[in-house]
């Protein structure tokens, strides 16, 4: 059975489209668009679930929510391909990091965007929630000093969860150069022909 994947784009989705190239499994893309004016996914999306948001992915007679749930499950699936290192550190690195991409991760980020969005009256709280941010964004540069992903040695499930925002903190949360491994961590990723070929098939993303 063909996999469904309900895509809003510039979205967390984006990720799972990027898993199912790295499996090189067989699925079908329904798309979704952002309105120009608000971001918001439109209307169509709470058809499909009631919390109108993506990804949706419809597999093996269920429909899954929450990028990092469905990665589990699709790892699972597969066989433990892109899963967690069979050493116990890595292992607990890559659970981790599973979680702590929208767990702790994602909130200064959204909160963030929120303060740009609020022009003059957002300025005074912008230098606290960039503070925050900034600290998430040292400790992952400390973490990479001492191995290529995030997990270990080997690229994982955990690399592709933490891909949407640390592409998003390049794009508007000031990562930059002054990082050097989460930049050459972040070169890498994107230089892989499944993410690009999962760019291909979502079709235009903001954060590539």
């Amino acid at each position: 059975m063909t996999i469904i994947v309900h895509h809003l784009n510039n979205s967390r989705s984006q990720r799972i489209l990027w898993l199912l190239e790295e499996l090189g499994e067989a699925y079908d893309v329904r798309r979704y668009e952002r309105d120009r004016k608000t971001m918001r996914a439109p209307a169509a999306l709470r058809a499909i679930h009631p919390l109108g948001r993506s990804p949706v992915v419809e597999v093996d007679g269920h429909r899954l929510i929450e990028t990092g749930a469905i990665m589990e499950y699709l790892v699972a699936r597969a066989g433990g391909r892109f899963g967690a290192p069979a050493d116990a550190e890595g292992a607990i690195r890559w659970r981790q990091f599973l979680h702590y991409a929208e767990g702790s991760m994602m909130p200064p980020l959204l909160a963030l965007l929120v303060v740009g969005k609020l022009g003059l009256l957002g300025r005074p709280a912008r230098p606290t929630v960039q503070g925050m941010l900034d600290d998430h964004l040292d400790w992952l540069e400390s973490e990479l000093a001492s191995r290529p992903y995030f997990a270990g040695p080997d690229f994982s499930a955990a690399d592709m969860m933490m891909s949407f925002p640390i592409e998003a903190s390049r794009a508007r949360g000031g990562l930059d150069e002054s990082r050097p491994h989460l930049i050459g961590w972040l070169e890498r990723i994107q230089a892989r022909p499944a993410y690009q070929a999962a760019l291909r098939t979502g079709g235009h993303y903001a954060y590539a």
